[in-house]
Protein backbone atom coordinates (compact mmCIF):
# COMPACT_ATOMS: atom_id res chain seq x y z
CA UNK A 1 0.00 0.00 0.00
CA UNK A 2 1.59 3.45 -1.27
CA UNK A 3 1.92 6.00 1.25
CA UNK A 4 -0.16 8.93 1.79
CA UNK A 5 1.63 12.03 0.35
CA UNK A 6 1.43 14.98 2.76
CA UNK A 7 2.12 18.91 1.81
CA UNK A 8 2.66 21.53 4.69
CA UNK A 9 1.61 24.97 4.82
CA UNK A 10 3.74 27.17 7.09
CA UNK A 11 6.28 24.87 7.58
CA UNK A 12 8.56 27.19 8.23
CA UNK A 13 6.79 27.79 11.81
CA UNK A 14 6.56 26.42 15.08
CA UNK A 15 4.34 24.17 14.10
CA UNK A 16 5.39 23.36 10.39
CA UNK A 17 9.09 21.88 11.76
CA UNK A 18 7.23 19.55 13.98
CA UNK A 19 5.06 18.63 11.79
CA UNK A 20 7.69 17.68 9.14
CA UNK A 21 8.80 15.40 12.45
CA UNK A 22 5.23 14.07 12.60
CA UNK A 23 4.89 13.44 9.25
CA UNK A 24 8.49 11.32 9.02
CA UNK A 25 7.29 9.53 12.00
CA UNK A 26 4.19 8.04 11.21
CA UNK A 27 4.66 4.92 9.02
CA UNK A 28 1.57 5.73 6.21
CA UNK A 29 2.81 9.03 5.55
CA UNK A 30 5.26 10.87 3.51
CA UNK A 31 5.93 14.22 2.53
CA UNK A 32 5.58 15.91 -0.82
CA UNK A 33 5.86 18.98 -0.65
CA UNK A 34 6.62 21.88 2.00
CA UNK A 35 5.11 25.70 1.47
CA UNK A 36 5.95 29.38 3.38
CA UNK A 37 5.14 32.40 2.37
CA UNK A 38 7.20 34.90 -0.15
CA UNK A 39 10.43 36.24 1.31
CA UNK A 40 10.75 33.43 3.93
CA UNK A 41 14.45 32.83 4.15
CA UNK A 42 14.07 28.94 4.41
CA UNK A 43 13.05 29.16 0.77
CA UNK A 44 14.73 26.32 -0.99
CA UNK A 45 16.11 24.03 2.24
CA UNK A 46 15.38 20.92 2.79
CA UNK A 47 11.69 20.83 4.91
CA UNK A 48 13.47 18.70 7.38
CA UNK A 49 16.29 21.19 8.05
CA UNK A 50 15.11 22.38 11.62
CA UNK A 51 15.19 18.68 13.06
CA UNK A 52 18.31 17.51 11.04
CA UNK A 53 15.96 15.26 8.70
CA UNK A 54 16.80 14.74 5.34
CA UNK A 55 13.25 14.63 3.76
CA UNK A 56 14.26 15.59 -0.19
CA UNK A 57 11.87 18.30 -0.23
CA UNK A 58 13.25 21.70 -0.95
CA UNK A 59 10.78 24.22 1.02
CA UNK A 60 8.76 26.42 -1.76
CA UNK A 61 6.48 29.63 -1.93
CA UNK A 62 5.13 28.49 -5.25
CA UNK A 63 1.42 27.00 -4.32
CA UNK A 64 1.56 24.58 -8.03
CA UNK A 65 5.08 23.39 -6.72
CA UNK A 66 4.35 22.49 -3.32
CA UNK A 67 1.19 21.08 -3.73
CA UNK A 68 1.94 18.74 -7.05
CA UNK A 69 1.09 15.00 -6.57
CA UNK A 70 0.10 15.60 -2.97
CA UNK A 71 -2.73 13.94 -1.86
CA UNK A 72 -3.59 16.16 1.66
CA UNK A 73 -2.46 19.88 2.53
CA UNK A 74 -1.99 20.20 6.39
CA UNK A 75 -2.00 23.37 6.82
CA UNK A 76 -1.18 25.80 10.24
CA UNK A 77 -0.66 29.37 9.45
CA UNK A 78 -2.66 32.21 9.19
CA UNK A 79 -6.50 33.04 7.64
CA UNK A 80 -5.53 35.40 5.03
CA UNK A 81 -3.31 32.63 3.99
CA UNK A 82 -5.15 29.58 4.30
CA UNK A 83 -8.52 30.99 2.21
CA UNK A 84 -6.38 30.65 -1.16
CA UNK A 85 -4.83 27.40 -0.52
CA UNK A 86 -8.40 26.18 0.20
CA UNK A 87 -9.63 27.19 -3.14
CA UNK A 88 -6.84 25.59 -4.70
CA UNK A 89 -7.67 22.55 -2.80
CA UNK A 90 -11.02 22.18 -3.95
CA UNK A 91 -10.42 23.04 -7.50
CA UNK A 92 -7.73 20.35 -7.49
CA UNK A 93 -9.40 17.33 -5.35
CA UNK A 94 -6.68 17.41 -2.76
CA UNK A 95 -8.02 16.55 0.73
CA UNK A 96 -7.51 19.27 3.69
CA UNK A 97 -6.60 19.48 7.62
CA UNK A 98 -6.77 22.69 8.60
CA UNK A 99 -5.11 23.86 12.13
CA UNK A 100 -4.99 27.76 11.52
CA UNK A 101 -7.05 29.95 13.85
CA UNK A 102 -8.58 33.43 13.95
CA UNK A 103 -11.00 32.73 11.20
CA UNK A 104 -14.22 35.33 10.94
CA UNK A 105 -17.62 34.18 9.94
CA UNK A 106 -16.81 34.78 6.10
CA UNK A 107 -13.63 32.54 6.70
CA UNK A 108 -15.60 29.83 8.18
CA UNK A 109 -17.96 30.25 5.79
CA UNK A 110 -15.52 29.81 2.86
CA UNK A 111 -14.10 26.79 4.44
CA UNK A 112 -17.10 25.11 4.26
CA UNK A 113 -18.23 25.90 0.80
CA UNK A 114 -14.53 24.29 -0.36
CA UNK A 115 -15.80 21.25 1.73
CA UNK A 116 -18.72 20.95 -0.94
CA UNK A 117 -15.65 19.69 -3.40
CA UNK A 118 -12.97 18.07 -1.28
CA UNK A 119 -12.94 16.56 1.92
CA UNK A 120 -11.61 19.10 4.82
CA UNK A 121 -10.53 18.44 8.55
CA UNK A 122 -11.02 21.94 10.43
CA UNK A 123 -10.34 22.07 13.98
CA UNK A 124 -9.32 24.18 16.97
CA UNK A 125 -7.09 21.88 18.15
CA UNK A 126 -5.92 18.62 16.97
CA UNK A 127 -4.81 17.45 20.50
CA UNK A 128 -6.54 13.73 20.99
CA UNK A 129 -6.49 15.08 25.00
CA UNK A 130 -8.09 18.18 23.68
CA UNK A 131 -11.09 16.55 22.15
CA UNK A 132 -11.03 13.86 24.71
CA UNK A 133 -11.80 17.23 26.97
CA UNK A 134 -14.41 19.07 24.45
CA UNK A 135 -16.85 15.30 25.26
CA UNK A 136 -16.26 15.50 28.42
CA UNK A 137 -17.45 19.42 28.98
CA UNK A 138 -20.27 18.38 27.23
CA UNK A 139 -21.41 15.95 29.86
CA UNK A 140 -20.25 18.12 32.94
CA UNK A 141 -22.11 20.72 31.22
CA UNK A 142 -25.35 19.10 31.37
CA UNK A 143 -25.20 18.00 34.54
CA UNK A 144 -24.22 21.53 36.42
CA UNK A 145 -26.52 23.20 34.17
CA UNK A 146 -27.87 25.23 37.36
CA UNK A 147 -26.23 26.89 40.09
CA UNK A 148 -22.71 27.08 38.35
CA UNK A 149 -20.76 29.99 37.31
CA UNK A 150 -18.80 29.36 34.01
CA UNK A 151 -15.36 30.77 33.33
CA UNK A 152 -12.65 29.63 30.96
CA UNK A 153 -8.78 30.58 31.16
CA UNK A 154 -6.20 29.98 28.58
CA UNK A 155 -2.32 30.56 28.60
CA UNK A 156 -0.26 30.47 25.17
CA UNK A 157 3.34 31.72 24.06
CA UNK A 158 4.36 35.26 23.62
CA UNK A 159 4.23 34.88 19.94
CA UNK A 160 -0.03 33.94 19.54
CA UNK A 161 -0.99 36.12 17.62
CA UNK A 162 -5.68 35.30 18.70
CA UNK A 163 -6.96 35.75 21.46
CA UNK A 164 -8.84 34.20 22.89
CA UNK A 165 -7.40 30.63 21.60
CA UNK A 166 -9.19 28.89 18.91
CA UNK A 167 -9.07 26.04 21.79
CA UNK A 168 -10.97 28.27 24.27
CA UNK A 169 -13.54 29.51 22.01
CA UNK A 170 -14.29 26.33 21.23
CA UNK A 171 -14.66 24.86 25.01
CA UNK A 172 -17.33 27.69 25.24
CA UNK A 173 -19.25 26.71 22.46
CA UNK A 174 -19.41 23.10 23.61
CA UNK A 175 -20.19 24.39 26.68
CA UNK A 176 -22.53 26.94 25.47
CA UNK A 177 -24.12 24.73 23.32
CA UNK A 178 -24.73 22.00 26.39
CA UNK A 179 -26.28 25.09 28.41
CA UNK A 180 -28.89 25.89 25.65
CA UNK A 181 -27.47 29.10 25.31
CA UNK A 182 -25.34 30.93 22.52
CA UNK A 183 -21.70 32.02 22.86
CA UNK A 184 -21.69 35.27 21.16
CA UNK A 185 -24.95 36.30 23.42
CA UNK A 186 -23.00 35.08 26.56
CA UNK A 187 -19.54 35.27 26.20
CA UNK A 188 -17.40 37.84 28.42
CA UNK A 189 -13.96 38.76 27.49
CA UNK A 190 -12.62 41.13 29.71
CA UNK A 191 -13.24 42.88 33.08
CA UNK A 192 -12.11 45.93 34.95
CA UNK A 193 -13.15 48.26 36.94
CA UNK A 194 -17.00 48.30 38.35
CA UNK A 195 -18.68 45.61 36.57
CA UNK A 196 -21.42 44.62 38.86
CA UNK A 197 -22.41 41.40 40.22
CA UNK A 198 -21.47 38.43 37.82
CA UNK A 199 -24.96 37.88 35.59
CA UNK A 200 -25.43 33.71 36.15
CA UNK A 201 -26.02 33.30 32.29
CA UNK A 202 -22.44 34.30 31.01
CA UNK A 203 -19.05 32.60 30.36
CA UNK A 204 -16.08 34.39 31.04
CA UNK A 205 -12.86 33.87 29.76
CA UNK A 206 -9.52 34.99 30.55
CA UNK A 207 -6.25 35.07 28.05
CA UNK A 208 -2.20 34.64 29.62
CA UNK A 209 0.10 35.02 27.10
CA UNK A 210 3.68 35.16 28.53
CA UNK A 211 6.94 32.68 27.44
CA UNK A 212 6.83 29.57 25.81
CA UNK A 213 3.58 28.23 26.78
CA UNK A 214 2.63 25.40 24.72
CA UNK A 215 -1.31 25.74 25.49
CA UNK A 216 -2.84 26.03 28.74
CA UNK A 217 -6.91 25.44 29.16
CA UNK A 218 -8.81 24.85 32.24
CA UNK A 219 -12.84 25.29 32.31
CA UNK A 220 -13.72 25.91 35.95
CA UNK A 221 -17.88 25.69 36.77
CA UNK A 222 -17.69 27.58 40.16
CA UNK A 223 -20.82 27.16 42.01
CA UNK A 224 -21.30 27.68 46.26
CA UNK A 225 -19.28 25.31 48.17
CA UNK A 226 -17.75 23.39 45.55
CA UNK A 227 -15.54 23.94 42.11
CA UNK A 228 -15.21 21.64 39.09
CA UNK A 229 -12.56 22.00 36.93
CA UNK A 230 -11.36 20.35 33.60
CA UNK A 231 -7.74 21.15 32.52
CA UNK A 232 -5.79 20.29 30.13
CA UNK A 233 -2.16 21.35 29.62
CA UNK A 234 -0.04 20.31 26.40
CA UNK A 235 4.39 20.10 27.23
CA UNK A 236 4.81 19.77 23.47
CA UNK A 237 3.27 20.95 19.91
CA UNK A 238 3.76 17.05 18.90
CA UNK A 239 1.07 16.14 20.44
CA UNK A 240 -1.17 18.68 17.78
CA UNK A 241 1.14 17.24 14.96
CA UNK A 242 0.25 13.74 15.18
CA UNK A 243 -3.20 14.31 15.55
CA UNK A 244 -3.35 16.32 12.55
CA UNK A 245 -1.40 13.80 10.54
CA UNK A 246 -4.03 11.46 12.02
CA UNK A 247 -6.42 12.97 10.72
CA UNK A 248 -5.28 13.63 7.43
CA UNK A 249 -4.89 9.80 7.18
CA UNK A 250 -8.23 9.47 8.05
CA UNK A 251 -9.33 12.02 5.41
CA UNK A 252 -8.19 10.07 2.74
CA UNK A 253 -11.10 7.92 3.20
CA UNK A 254 -13.53 10.97 2.43
CA UNK A 255 -13.86 12.58 -0.86
CA UNK A 256 -15.42 15.51 0.57
CA UNK A 257 -17.47 17.24 3.64
CA UNK A 258 -16.42 19.45 6.78
CA UNK A 259 -15.30 17.04 9.74
CA UNK A 260 -13.53 17.76 13.10
CA UNK A 261 -11.50 15.55 15.29
CA UNK A 262 -14.57 15.05 17.13
CA UNK A 263 -15.35 12.83 13.29
CA UNK A 264 -11.59 11.40 13.42
CA UNK A 265 -11.86 10.20 17.08
CA UNK A 266 -15.11 8.71 16.36
CA UNK A 267 -16.60 10.55 19.46
CA UNK A 268 -19.35 12.32 18.01
CA UNK A 269 -21.03 8.25 17.24
CA UNK A 270 -20.32 7.52 20.73
CA UNK A 271 -22.15 11.06 22.13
Amino acid sequence: MSSLKIALAGVAGRMGRVLVEAVAANPATELSGALTRSGTKEIGLDAGYASGIDTGVCISDDIATALAGCDVLIDFSRPDATLPLLDYCAANGIKAVIGTTGFDDAGKAAIARAAEKTGIVFAANFSVGVNLSFHILDTVARVLNEGYDVEIIEAHHRHKIDAPSGTALRMGEVVAHALGRSLKDCAVYGREGQTGARDAQTIGFATVRGGDIVGDHTVLFAGEGERVEISHKASSRMTFAAGAVRAAVWLAQHPHGLFDMQDVLGLKTAA
